[in-house]
């Protein structure tokens, strides 16, 4: 490019440096640039970004609707796959999708490994044309927290070694009373998992009344020293259950 006067060439320098400032790198200089973000922040913009998406409601495991982001499907595999559970427990089912990927994971680690689903409707017709979801997946229709259901799961489980996810209402107290219930199903070093914890502001804008999932952990955490939030489990950084995998270490 060619300048004909030094005012060209220094209003194309400024232009640059300000297209650069715009991208988030700092300057020594007298042009203001854009305080960069933190990485919390950064993390936070982006799980907003990709919930506001609705990317989730066309993830599909099998072709099953799961309504889960891949990165926390992955990590559940992962603790399936160290935990090698006889049992896992998971309230809340859609269209059975999840439930369908965590019986797909559990029998190649354990393979008289069940799952034991509960879901006031649930819709799986299309998840349960696989022959691992008739053989893995059992399914109980009611509320999670209802006294028949909690004591049938109780005999099942009794005596193995038990995962619990929560996924069915996320409000705080629905939540709590679901940790209150389930928790005791967990084995030593083996996790319960809350999802959604996300909701509420942390960060996605979605509200519940009362509190929801992540106010429900904070409390529960708050009366029950043997469980602890293990962070190391959000290592891809996008997660809709920040703080939400709770392992059982005493």
């Amino acid at each position: 490019m060619r300048y004909d006067t030094d005012i060209q060439k220094n209003k194309f320098v400024v232009l640059c440096l300000a297209i650069l400032g715009v991208a988030g790198v700092t300057f020594v200089s007298g042009i203001p640039a854009e305080k960069p973000q933190s990485r919390e922040e950064v993390i936070a913009e982006f799980t907003k970004l990709y919930y506001a998406s609705n990317v989730h409601y066309r993830t599909k495991w099998l072709g099953v609707p799961s309504l889960q982001n891949p990165c926390d499907m992955w990590i559940l595999q992962e603790i399936i796959s160290e935990i090698k559970p006889d049992f896992i427990v998971e309230t809340g089912t859609f269209k059975g999708g999840g439930a369908l990927l965590l019986a797909t994971v559990l029998r190649l680690v354990n393979e008289k490994g069940r799952i034991l689903n509960v879901d006031i409707k649930p819709e799986i017709e299309q998840a349960s044309r696989y022959a691992i979801f008739k053989d893995a997946v059992e399914v109980f229709t009611g509320s999670s927290v209802s006294e028949e259901i909690v004591k049938a799961i109780a005999k099942k489980v009794e005596g193995a070694r038990v995962m619990v996810t929560l996924d069915s209402d996320h409000a705080k107290r629905h939540v709590l009373r679901e940790l209150e219930l389930y928790s005791q199903f967990v084995s030593v070093d083996s996790y319960l998992v809350v999802q959604d914890t996300a909701h509420n502001g942390h960060p996605l804008p979605t509200d519940y009344e009362g509190g929801g999932p992540m106010e429900a952990v904070r409390e529960f955490l708050k009366k029950h020293k043997n469980f602890v939030s293990d962070r190391s489990r959000e290592k891809f950084l996008l997660t809709f259950f920040p703080q939400g995998c709770l392992k059982r270490v005493s």
